[in-house]
């Protein structure tokens, strides 16, 4: 137990550092500010434009979350198509991985710096949630759960765009091809493609979706299938980080 305490902590203090570095990285430079003004006024548009948010004459934010899988998708990659992208391009890589700590570490800490920078994002929107309590009574433990599970989304979201900014090794192509892969993990759960491969098919791709595990929580279910699948997700994708980075250590 010693012994694994020994290894763990000095791993520990790796992610913590790279973790600092990383968000001291997107807050010191217009990089996360840019992402959030953008991203806050992305929503409303689409919430108040296109949802009809004063239209529909009810206390809830149905129309509010109804585009976080879509404005996630185009928004994080962006934030994470540096992470590993940019160390490759700076010459950095090979430092970093001389570091005598696993790759986990790293992998994790890196993710986790952008994860609280949409966390951040995400956060900022809670005057959307106050306007309803203002205007009606709205379901706020409902509302609470979609915000717990858009956070879980963007965490999917953002662990695609890492693995691929690992493989990638170019910002542009990492952007490109998180998107793409982010769009066929969100569109799977879209009723046309059900109408285009058939029930059975369409309820295995939909179960792989993105987006249809969010939709229980945009009417106010908890899902357990559904945490499970978000965090089984950003493991996986973590894990292929890990895989794609020791490979080029290994290089």
């Amino acid at each position: 137990m010693q012994e694994f305490a020994l290894t763990f902590r000095p791993a520990l203090n790796t992610l913590r550092a790279i973790y600092l570095r990383e968000l001291s990285a997107y807050f010191l430079t217009p990089l996360a500010y840019v992402f959030i003004a953008i991203f806050l006024i992305a929503l409303g548009a689409f919430t108040f434009e296109i949802g009809r948010f004063f239209e529909t004459n009810q206390a809830d934010l149905s129309p509010f979350f109804l585009f976080h899988p879509w404005l996630w998708l185009v928004f994080l990659p962006a934030v994470a198509m540096r992470l590993w992208a940019d160390e490759a391009r700076g010459g950095t890589l090979e430092l970093l991985l001389s570091l005598p700590a696993p790759t986990w570490s790293l992998v994790v800490g890196k993710f986790l710096a952008a994860w609280t920078v949409a966390g951040a994002a995400l956060a900022m929107t809670a005057p959307m949630w106050i306007s309803v309590n203002w205007l009606g009574a709205p379901d706020n433990a409902a509302i609470a759960l979609g915000y717990l599970m858009s956070f879980l989304m963007a965490g999917g979201y953002l662990a695609i765009a890492c693995a691929i900014s690992a493989a990638a090794g170019s910002q542009v192509v990492a952007f490109v091809l998180s998107v793409a892969v982010g769009f066929i993990f969100t569109a799977a759960g879209l009723p046309i493609v059900g109408t285009a491969l058939g029930p059975g098919m369409a309820d295995m791709l939909a179960s792989f979706s993105l987006l249809t595990h969010f939709e229980a929580a945009q009417r106010g279910v908890l899902e357990l299938r559904s945490v499970a699948f978000y965090l089984g997700f950003i493991g996986l994708w973590l894990s292929l980080n890990a895989i794609w980075v020791s490979a080029r250590k290994g290089g």
